[in-house]
């Protein structure tokens, strides 16, 4: 009997806390999430979880110097079904929560990045 397809796809989990302006990390681990995407042979389940002042690029409409490129990328992998999530606690402190979020951009809990970080082949920081 031949295995199922998904028996064989990495489970890569990116977990970012670089603020998206005044380094690149938060722009590296988004070209990284872009390029994993676009793999097409042995794609693999791709998630994002932005943590600390990473969460801050979850809001919509910041200028970045670049034509506002970095939202491009987030909406672009939340559009293609990349699971995008921010910490809530992180987000709550940073008074996030209840504003809008880049579409399919959502809030998510520590235990649901437990849960991501379990079933993952690899874990990536930024």
């Amino acid at each position: 009997m031949k295995p199922h397809k998904d028996a064989f796809m990495q489970n890569i989990l990116l977990i970012v806390h670089a603020a998206p302006h005044g380094s690149e990390r938060f722009l590296s681990a988004l070209r990284l999430a872009t390029a994993l995407h676009a793999v097409e042979a042995d794609a693999p389940r791709l998630r994002l979880f932005f943590m600390s002042d990473a969460t801050v690029g979850g809001l919509p409409h910041q200028s970045d110097g670049a034509g506002n490129a970095l939202q491009t990328m987030v909406e672009q992998l939340a559009a293609a079904g990349v699971p995008v999530k921010l910490c809530r606690t992180c987000a709550l402190a940073r008074g996030l929560a209840d504003l809008p979020l880049i579409a399919g951009v959502g809030i998510g809990t520590l235990p649901e990045l437990a849960q991501w970080t379990l079933e993952a082949d690899k874990v990536i920081t930024f």
